[in-house]
């Protein structure tokens, strides 16, 4: 299993998980559903209590992964499988993505 936060604007938000079966969860954390200032992280997975599954990354997070040239370059250097969207996503979001929401790896 492989954990990350998702943050907003710099604050954790919610949860994503990568099982052992390679589905992903994601979840938003308590304190982000209770206070009525924080925004959604995304369109297509507003505030909710409920846990969101996918048997593939959600399409929200997909569209933050580079692409063509910029994708086998970060695969090379990272050793990285072309594949492996979740690793990728790890790799890359962490900062300086376009918008608000970033990723970071649950420290082990």
């Amino acid at each position: 299993m492989r954990k990350a936060k998702v943050l907003y604007k710099e604050e954790v938000a919610a949860e994503l998980i990568q099982n052992d079966r390679g589905h992903f969860v994601f979840t938003y954390l308590d304190e982000w559903l209770t206070n009525p200032s924080k925004p959604s992280v995304s369109l297509t997975l507003p505030k909710s209590k409920k846990e969101y599954k996918a048997d593939t990354l959600f399409s929200f997070f997909y569209n933050m992964l580079p692409e063509g040239s910029n994708k086998k370059t970060v695969c090379f250097l990272n050793r990285i499988d072309e594949n492996d969207a979740f690793g990728i996503l790890l790799t890359t979001a962490t900062n300086d993505t376009i918008g608000a929401v970033t990723i970071q790896k649950f420290d082990s």
